[in-house]
């Protein structure tokens, strides 16, 4: 209260409490620390203890060792291996004690002071150390600021920023946590002698205090940071799916010298061990407490010791003095996520693109600025206007990117920007700049800004400010936003943040500007001279860029590496830049700003220029070792002695290449290979000899993976969803054929290698392209075409092909779819880019229905942006073979990919495959900063090119003291080397190993090829291994000598065979030297065991760049070689070597990352023999921990050395001081000793050989030669794009190092930077780079994003890059922007898998499979089935002339009626009986098919005139089916029309659906009225176009796949076509057949049968003939013209064909319309004659074993009939029946005199359609929840019994049961075709195995004669009046023949059998009457049964 000071500013408190801020946050894990300005402004102030210090205390807290509680547990990090460790001296053995230092003079720097460090190893003295005097206490023990910065004294190391990493390198050796406080004891000074001695003790006054107020916080439950119990401070916090997760990771680095820590922001070096991460929503806890190690690691902390460290996933919560310098709770150190921006910086003339009016503001750049600074400075602007540089402005780069990220971060999404009643604000300009110099401060010395890790720093610091706004906003938003990935994070989600601290909004202040330059610069004085902070000394912007360029020139920025300048003035807007002023900085930024084509073109002037000369002689100098160029010369000097790779005696060799390596000379590629003399036997030679070839090697024959297969049938799938889709963008029923295009990028090699896979596919000959014998392969050419100015022209042909061929679909394959993405009008017409929009994205390809485009890439990206062409729904995305380690596609492979190399590097059990070499980048480095004008990919490629030289130089042992030559180069080159040429001794057949060296500039790899060629001619290795130039416009090119010898391998006998891609070149022993500014898709053999990356570019951060060259080492490993458990991934060397592994995956800070492995032994190791064959291996030795552990998809190597090989070396540049070149020391596994095999692998624990058993137990076979030419040969490779299988796991006895090594994934060296970018993690858990800018032609559509999730799936990624990713202007897609709609192409698919998985494989089988489902889609199963019941003596007499038109009605009616059935779907009915039918004596044979496939069919192509069902749509039939322009889709009436049946008793009641486009077929009482008749035409009438007949249709369950659109059968004639619906289906089939007319049946004949439809069709016909015969007799003309006939077809009739008689008289069928068949027979002159004609069912057996053509049949009819309404109208379909209805009708017609006639010049197709019909009904019971299989004994039962009721109607049971039980029924009718049952007045199947008498009842009907006839049975069903006691007394009946009588009822049975007198001739029982099995209300039908007396 009465306070004067409270909220103000105290000069002290102020600079302790940010100072403390700084310092607490950059070691706080925590999200918030506690705010700066809560703690000077609002917090009331405390009350001071006595010593003047508040209670709280603000020194480091200890671990409370002196209290009363036990100490927290510590163990120290064991020191790298080779330092000192001896009390009283540092690590690098130098002595501290002061009784040693006494009276050395020592180098105190300005600021320090010298301190005795109390050591409890050393209690005789302490120990001298120089400390910031700002960290010690004054005199009255206050003001010392929390932290610590010291020296050590004794080897001068300075800059140590923690005590806890000083005290490990002092070797304190502490048992609890290392405090200050605790050893920090004396202050030491001067005496008058100058000797140095123990002063006052330093006054740690508060440092008790401090423990109290510890103590009192335990109690509160209040932890600090260093004392939290594992339960808190080691847990993982929650997870939620799509929440923001992200882990808080210290960004401290170490300043490491000669290291680029390129964005590794996570950790000093390398990423720590991971820690197990549990799933979401479960915490996992470590079970150790210690937090360590320090958050600054220094080189003698190792992150991998024994106790656990904290994972980077850690959280920790806040101690209680932390605080941070961000008032909006910002923790501003955590990178997630980067991509370099660099590559957007601009050099610019003016400096400004804003120039300033006043000329005083501008800025002269000094003249001499690069050549006196050797850099060349980038500003970045900032805030405000950048005043103009006049001068020198070449001499600086000016770059926006920082001033749009700013603005981006300020731009808020509209749905943030009116939020509530306090809007949500985006960052101050303030808290931008002081979060920038917070990011630049926490950067390495080697470190490169990105700007994206920027922008998230940015967007946290926002979130967590409105952390309770976006949470309430979220809540109503959730179910708008796009998946539950998208969402901004809530707060809940922030990991590390407790509750407590979740500070409001409201509570925070606001950065104002005039505490920026404080805070800034106080940010910046934690650092050193790193980042400079120009404010309050400077203006304006100007002011401060005159200064700073003042200074450089000046030599006073040689240290700093960043200068900020701010200006801030009041009324004012701040203003900023950043001046980068670091060397290697500057460096990479300014290479950045040239594009990766800009940056090639600049390589090529350098070098043709002649500016790298001096490196180039630089390098070659080894210094005290000689000259490289001299060692070369004097190899053959040493040439005689025996040399351990070959024993031929070499001759001097040719010295014209000496200056071949001359950069002027790069342009021109020349052959540098030349042969060995010719009387030396090469080991090649004695390779190809018959008793040298090498069992383990195998070729296999390429078979499509069942995971391909997948592929293949999902894109398949996505083909016919296109064409099902309602778009109708896809008429697959239009084609018949299939055509494609597969475009790929321009390489040789790619394109050879696509040729090779399609021709080894047989895609070409399963689409008919080429004949199974063809053996060229000019035709397979055809189909591949190169993105270059070619292909123009080859795509324009097909595009004017597919014009013309509108039944050929085409398929345009965009392989490596990634490539070229260019706008065709913002490329040059000289760049070859822009082709594929130019295109692919032309108007006549979008316009062209049968052009389908099918996107192959292993990187989508850029194609998923906001303006895509693709609709998601038409992504394919490649399938994971694996879930839960359960293989899904069971073939036995693991994909072994780019996040598999990740695992690698995390696993921590053995050598990762993907790692860096520290000792190449030192070297780099180095010669980065001496010659500072040479870009960095001309410095690294040469030192590559040397290290290789020199590797081969002491690997070949034809160099003197070749082991001085191993310090030039780096233990992983070395390795490489001697891999490369040992394997081939190994093997009989000399099979090797590739090496691939990605070189990206081709006049870099032409030289690099040169000068490898050069040293491999003088060191005579010329026949040991090919060195090949993989030039992406060139083919492949290698020696005759190779090329013979991998033809004798593959056994090809062809003299002009030359291989022409990398995977023809498997197991060949070579170094590829691949160019290209990026990899064009080319695949490589599964013999690539090492991977060189080491050259590739670090400028162009993007996902794709990254991710594609990465996917060069995709490797298929075979799942079942590897062992259960203890798995190794590595290489087949000795791997336990320490020196390698300090110099390779690590540099001095974390050289024990692979291994906290034992010390081994260090007796000296015996060099090796000439053959390369390890001598004895010394006992002591022990198990290397390499082959312990392992990850995913690897195998254990039986090669790889069993024993544990590190000797010591006291130097890191000299790897090998006191050792024998590694090469002699090493056991390689391409030299496996075979008499040592079994001792070795008796060093394997017993764990490993059982696993090493159970994968190696296979035996060993070798694969019979194959003779097929090389085109067709199955080459193992490295990918998977056709299909490869892995190999066979290999035994443990393999010579072959080759067979060894094809099991295992080749290993890849990258470039630091990459490294620790890629084996980064982001928040998510997810690799940093997968953060990254997908691809440099796309951006972010807004900062305001999230990340990417872990737990996203594909589809999900792909959404989340639709939404996130805006195309750039020069994007192909940036044209494809539609208002408010998506504008996709609608033929155009994705296809997307990892690199190498098999992509080409697959979709060569897709085109394969949809030629046959194109074929299938033509092709149809008809019923294809012989005619039944022929009469064994067949009467031969012709009655009309074979080629007679139409039928003669005098001639027809002395035919004999055919009463027997021919038709063999009736093959299960009973016969009819026919007098002049003779049955044989085997009857009807079943054939074999028959027995399992009841009907037959054949499949037969469609016609052009073949009636579809609905899925077909073709253009031709849009308007049939209803998209007539003239009417709207879907409009159509509903119509009543009543009339009176007397058989029905009422009126029946039907509804007419009838389109708009139909309604003239009708006739209305008015327009819009009531429907009166359907229009009929004249018998008169003819038009060639038009058909009479009315089509009736009667169909059920059959909407999609009824052959309802008879527009092509009807070859475009005018019809009349009614489908006969039931009431219940009306909707379905008026939404799949909105243009045809339809007829709903009645209600109650919902559940009726066939036969009731074909009633009512006839019914109605009838009434309508009348109502026409009125109409035409009102309108004056004659009744009898009005046209009679209808058409009642089935509705699986897809085809109709005529037959022609050839010349010799015998029938040919041909396909004709159903217009041609109809048109013929109703233009048969007599037609009105007759009742009912047909014609034949096709049988494509029809005419066999018929001697005679007869035209016309008398006989019966099915499935497509013209019936005569008008001649039988006395005739009526049973409707109640539902089986035979046909065979019924055609007896009573025949009867009733009419005449039947059948056109067999005519036959239909029916399509066998499994789906719906009336044929399918189920018999169930009523109550529908017992499920009970119903017999047909149960269908019926007594009368008034309790019996299981079914729900079926009686009509069907009644039939069911009569087919079925003529057995019992009938006993004496069984196979007794004389003796048949008499059916009166109707036909009823009574089985197969009786035959029925069909007899009218009626007057003058026509009947067989029965005179002299006995029937075994009697039928009597529904027994009209014609039927009388008199009728039936003319038939004779055999004793006991059975009678049936059937009624609707009891009663009315019982009246027919008392009216037809039946029990005078009939006995009856009581238990001979039965009913169905219905309820009474479902009406059952009732007969009685009785036997003849």
């Amino acid at each position: 209260m009465g306070n004067s000071y409270a909220g103000q500013l105290r000069t002290t408190r102020f600079e302790e409490v940010l100072h403390n801020s700084i310092e607490a946050s950059l070691r706080s894990n925590t999200i918030v620390p506690r705010p700066v300005f809560s703690q000077l402004y609002l917090e009331t102030e405390q009350p001071l203890a006595q010593d003047g210090r508040t209670e709280n205390g603000d020194e480091d807290d200890d671990d409370g060792s002196e209290s009363n509680s036990p100490p927290i547990p510590y163990q120290m990090r064991p020191p790298p291996e080779g330092c000192c460790t001896t009390d009283g001296f540092c690590q690098a053995g130098k002595d501290l004690r002061l009784s040693s230092l006494a009276s050395d003079p020592l180098d105190v720097p300005p600021g320090f002071m010298l301190v005795g460090v109390k050591s409890p190893s050393v209690l005789e003295t302490l120990l001298v150390c120089a400390v910031d005097r700002r960290f010690l206490p004054d005199e009255r023990g206050c003001n010392a600021l929390l932290g610590f910065s010291g020296n050590c004294m004794g080897c001068g190391e300075k800059g140590f920023r923690y005590f806890t990493e000083f005290s490990n390198h002092i070797n304190l050796k502490l048992s609890i946590q290392p405090k200050k406080q605790k050893h920090l004891k004396y202050h030491l000074y001067r005496n008058k002698q100058g000797v140095l001695v123990k002063g006052a003790p330093i006054c740690w006054r508060g440092y008790e205090g401090a423990m109290r107020q510890i103590r009192s916080s335990r109690s509160e439950g209040l932890l600090t940071s260093h004392e939290q119990p594992p339960s808190l401070a080691l847990t993982y916090p929650s997870h939620t799916p799509g929440s923001y997760t992200g882990p808080h990771v210290e960004a401290q680095t170490a300043d490491v010298p000669h290291t680029l820590i390129n964005g590794n922001h996570a950790v000093s070096s390398v990423a720590p061990p991971r820690l197990s991460q549990s799933g979401p929503g479960r915490p996992a806890t470590v079970p150790h407490a210690n937090t360590g190690p320090p958050k600054k690691r220094h080189k003698g902390w190792s992150p991998e010791s024994a106790v656990s460290s904290l994972s980077e996933n850690t959280v920790k919560s806040p101690s209680s003095s932390s605080i941070a310098i961000s008032t909006s709770s910002v923790s501003a150190v955590v990178t997630n996520g980067a991509r370099s921006e660099v590559a957007s910086l601009q050099s610019s003339s003016q400096g400004s693109s804003t120039p300033l009016s006043p000329p005083e503001l501008s800025v002269s750049v000094p003249a001499q600025l690069q050549q006196t600074c050797k850099l060349q400075p980038v500003i970045f602007k900032g805030h405000g206007p950048l005043p103009q540089l006049i001068g020198n402005v070449g001499g600086v780069l000016v770059s926006s990117l920082l001033q749009s990220c700013y603005l981006s971060s300020q731009t808020l999404p509209r749905v943030y920007q009116h939020y509530g009643p306090s809007p949500i604000q985006p960052l101050s300009t303030e808290m931008q700049i002081l979060l920038t110099v917070y990011y630049l401060v926490q950067l390495g010395p080697e470190q490169v800004p990105l700007i994206e890790d920027l922008e998230q720093i940015f967007m946290r610091s926002w979130r967590e400010s409105h952390l309770s706004e976006i949470r309430q906003f979220q809540q109503p938003q959730t179910a708008a936003m796009q998946g539950r990935h998208y969402a901004i994070e809530a707060a809940s989600a922030m990991p590390g943040l407790p509750q407590h601290m979740s500070l409001p909004p409201h509570s925070q202040q606001p950065l104002t500007p005039s505490q920026l330059p404080w805070l800034a610069q106080l940010a910046a004085s934690s650092c050193g001279e790193s980042v400079l902070v120009l404010a309050e000394e400077v203006r304006s912007l100007a002011q401060g860029l005159h200064q700073t360029l003042r200074r450089l020139m000046e030599g006073q920025l040689e240290n700093t590496n960043y200068v900020v300048i701010i200006v801030t003035s009041p009324g004012q807007e701040t203003q900023s830049c950043v001046v980068v002023t670091g060397k290697h900085q500057c460096r990479a930024l300014s290479e950045s700003v040239f594009s990766p084509s800009e940056g090639l073109k600049e390589i090529n002037y350098q070098l043709s220029t002649g500016v790298a000369q001096e490196l180039v002689h630089y390098c070659n100098s080894l210094g005290q070792d000689g000259d490289l160029d001299s060692l070369l010369d004097g190899a053959s000097v040493y040439s005689n002695e025996a040399s351990p790779l070959t024993s031929s005696q070499e001759s001097a060799e040719d010295r014209s290449l000496k200056n071949t390596h001359s950069p002027k000379d790069m342009q021109s590629l020349k052959d540098s290979q030349t042969h060995c003399s010719k009387d030396a036997l090469s080991p090649k030679e004695t390779g190809s000899s018959p008793k040298d070839t090498c069992s383990e090697y195998t070729v296999e024959w390429r078979e499509v993976r069942p995971i391909q297969l997948a592929v293949a049938r999902k894109l398949l799938s996505h083909v016919c969803a296109i064409a099902d889709s309602s778009t109708q963008n896809l008429d697959l029923g239009s084609f018949d054929r299939v055509s494609f295009l597969i475009l790929v990028p321009p390489s040789e090699v790619t394109f050879q290698q696509t040729i090779l896979h399609l021709w080894s596919s047989g895609v070409l000959q399963e689409l008919g392209t080429l004949e199974q014998g063809c053996m060229s392969q000019p035709e397979t050419e055809h189909y591949v075409v190169k993105m270059d100015h070619g292909a123009l022209a080859r795509v324009d042909s097909l595009i004017q092909e597919a014009h013309s061929n509108s039944s050929t679909l085409y398929i345009l394959v965009h392989d490596h779819a990634h490539w070229d993405t260019s706008s065709s009008s913002c490329s040059s017409s000289g760049s070859g880019l822009g082709l594929v929009d130019k295109l692919l994205n032309s108007q006549q390809v979008k316009d062209a229905t049968n052009i389908l485009i099918l996107h192959v890439t292993s990187f989508p990206f850029t194609l998923q942006t906001q303006c895509t062409r693709i609709s998601p729904y038409n992504e394919i995305h490649w399938p994971s073979a694996f879930s839960n380690d359960v293989d899904l596609y069971h073939e036995r492979t693991r994909y072994f990919g780019v996040s598999e190399l990740l695992d690698s590097t995390r696993s921590g059990s053995s050598m990762p495959l993907m790692r860096h070499d520290s000792s190449f980048e030192s070297m780099a480095l180095t010669l980065e900063d001496r010659f500072p004008n040479l870009h960095s990919t001309v410095i690294r490629t040469t030192v590559l090119i040397q290290h290789y030289s020199v590797a081969l130089m002491a690997a070949s042992g034809r160099i003197k003291n070749s082991h001085n030559l191993h310090k030039h180069t780096s233990v992983e080159t070395m390795e490489i080397v001697q891999s490369l040429l040992t394997a081939p001794q190994q093997c009989s057949a000399h099979h090797g190993h590739m090496v691939l060296l990605r070189i990206p500039s081709l006049a870099l790899a032409a030289w690099a090829h040169r000068r490898l060629s050069r040293v491999r001619k003088q060191l005579g290795l010329e026949e040991n291994f090919e060195i090949i130039l993989g030039d992406p416009s060139q083919s492949l090119s290698i020696g005759q000598n190779f090329t013979n010898q991998i033809k004798t391998w593959l056994k090809i006998q062809d003299a002009d065979w030359v291989p022409h891609t990398y995977l023809e070149l498997e197991a060949l022993p070579c170094i590829l030297i691949l160019s290209g500014a990026e990899p064009l898709g080319e695949s490589l053999p599964r013999s690539l065991k090492y991977c060189d990356l080491r050259v590739i570019s670090c400028s162009y951060l993007h996902r794709t760049t990254l991710e594609q060259e990465l996917g060069l080492a995709a490797y298929l490993v075979k799942a079942d070689s590897q062992p259960a458990h203890n798995s190794g991934l590595g290489s087949d060397v000795i791997e336990s070597d320490a020196e390698k592994l300090s110099s390779t995956d690590n540099d001095e800070e974390d050289g024990q990352e692979n291994g906290d492995s034992p010390p081994s032994s260090t007796q000296p190791l015996q060099p090796c023999s000439d053959s390369g064959v390890l001598e004895s291996i010394p006992s002591q030795s022990t198990t290397s921990p390499d082959l312990q552990k392992g990850t995913l998809g690897s195998i254990q190597s039986p090669s790889k050395s069993q024993t544990h090989l590190q000797p010591k070396s006291s130097s890191q540049t000299f790897p090998y001081p006191h050792t024998v070149p590694p090469h002699q020391a090493q056991p390689p596994s391409q030299s496996y000793p075979q008499a040592q095999s079994t001792s070795q692998l008796h060093l394997q624990p017993p764990n490993q050989l059982q696993a090493l058993s159970q994968a190696y137990s296979q035996p060993s076979t070798q694969t019979p030669p194959l003779q097929q030419p090389p085109s067709q040969m199955q080459l193992r490779s490295k990918s998977a794009s056709s299909g490869s299988s892995s190999p066979r796991a290999a035994s443990p006895h393999l010579n072959c190092s080759w067979a060894r090594g094809v099991s295992r994934p080749p290993s890849v060296l990258l470039p630091r930077a990459l490294y620790d970018i890629i084996t980064a993690s982001d928040s998510s858990g997810l690799p940093r780079c997968t953060s990254f800018l997908p691809h440099m032609s796309v951006a972010w559509a807004s900062s305001f994003r999230p990340l990417l999730s872990k737990m996203m799936t594909c589809t999900e990624q792909s959404l989340y890059y639709r939404q996130w990713t805006v195309p750039q202007s020069y994007h192909m897609d940036s044209s494809n922007r539609a208002e408010g709609r998506d504008n996709f192409h609608p033929r155009r698919l994705l296809l997307s898998g990892p690199p190498q998985v098999g992509k080409t494989g697959a979709y060569l089988h897709f085109l394969g499979i949809l030629s046959r489902m194109l074929i299938r889609l033509m092709e149809v199963d008809i019923f294809d089935e012989e005619d039944i019941n022929y009469s064994a003596q067949a009467e031969g007499v012709q009655y009309h002339p074979p080629n007679a038109a139409w039928p003669n009605v005098e001639i027809m009616k002395t035919m004999p009626f055919d009463y027997t059935i021919h038709d063999a779907k009736y093959d299960d009915i009973s016969s009819v009986y026919c007098p002049e039918f003779k049955t044989t004596a085997e009857g009807n044979p079943v054939r074999q098919e028959d027995v399992y496939l009841r009907r037959r069919t054949s499949r037969i192509k469609l016609s052009k005139y073949a009636a579809y069902n609905t899925y077909h749509h073709c253009e031709q039939c849009h308007q049939y089916l209803g998209f007539n322009p003239r009417y709207q889709m879907y409009e159509s009436t509903l119509h009543t029309f009543t009339f009176t049946h007397l058989l029905l008793g009422e009126d029946i009641q039907l509804y007419f659906i009838i389109p708009k486009s139909k309604e003239h077929y009708f006739s209305f009482s008015q327009p819009g009225g009531q429907l009166e008749s359907m229009r009929l035409p004249l018998t008169s009438d003819w038009n060639p176009d038009c058909i009479k007949s009315p089509i009736f249709t009667p169909t059920t369950g059959r909407h999609e796949h009824g052959l309802f659109n008879l527009y092509h059968a009807m070859d475009g004639a005018s019809h009349l076509h009614i489908l006969v619906v039931k009431e219940y289906e009306m909707a379905v089939y008026k939404k799949y057949w909105p243009n045809h007319i339809m007829l709903v049946l009645p209600t109650v004949f919902n559940g009726a049968g066939i036969g009731s439809a074909h009633f009512l069709i006839k019914e109605l016909s009838y009434h309508n003939l009348e109502l026409e015969r009125s109409r035409r007799l009102e309108g004056g003309g004659p009744a009898s013209d009005v046209w009679p006939f209808i058409i009642l077809a089935d509705d699986s009739c897809v085809m109709w064909n005529a037959v022609d008689l050839d010349a010799r008289g015998g029938p040919v069928e041909r396909t004709v319309s159903l217009k041609q068949v109809l048109q013929h027979m109703e233009a048969c002159p007599e037609l009105e004659h007759f009742g009912l004609c047909g014609i034949r069912k096709w049988s494509s057996r029809g005419f066999v074993g018929k001697k005679q053509w007869e035209p016309f049949y008398r006989g019966h009819l099915h499935n497509f009939l013209m019936l005569n309404v008008d001649r039988s109208q006395n005739v009526q379909y049973d409707q109640n029946r539902f089986t035979c209805h046909d065979v019924d009708l055609t007896l009573r017609l025949h009867s009733a005199g009419l005449l039947v006639c059948r056109f067999n010049s005519f036959s239909v197709m029916k399509k066998q359609i499994t789906i719906g019909g009336y044929r399918t009904f189920i018999i169930k019971t009523k109550m529908t929840d017992v499920p009970t299989s119903v017999g047909p004994s149960q269908y019926i039962c007594a009368p008034d019994s309790k019996h299981l009721f079914l729900a079926t109607p009686a009509q069907l049971l009644l039939e069911k049961y009569l087919q079925h039980t003529s057995q019992k029924l009938f006993p004496l009718s069984i196979k007794n075709y004389t003796q048949p049952i008499l059916s009166v007045d109707c036909y009823l199947n009574l089985g197969l195995e009786v035959t029925v008498c069909f007899m009218s009842s009626r007057p003058h009907s026509v009947n067989i004669n029965t005179t002299g006839m006995l029937f075994s049975g009697l039928l009597l069903c529904f027994a009209d009046a014609f039927v009388t006691s008199g009728f039936l007394k003319k038939f004779t009946f055999l004793k006991g023949a059975t009678l049936c009588v059937i009624s609707a009822d009891r009663s009315s049975l019982r009246q027919t059998v008392s009216r037809l007198e039946l029990e005078e001739e009939w006995r009856f029982r009581l238990s001979d009457e039965f009913q169905t099995a219905n309820a009474k209300e479902d009406r059952p039908l009732f007969f009685l049964t009785g036997k003849h007396i």
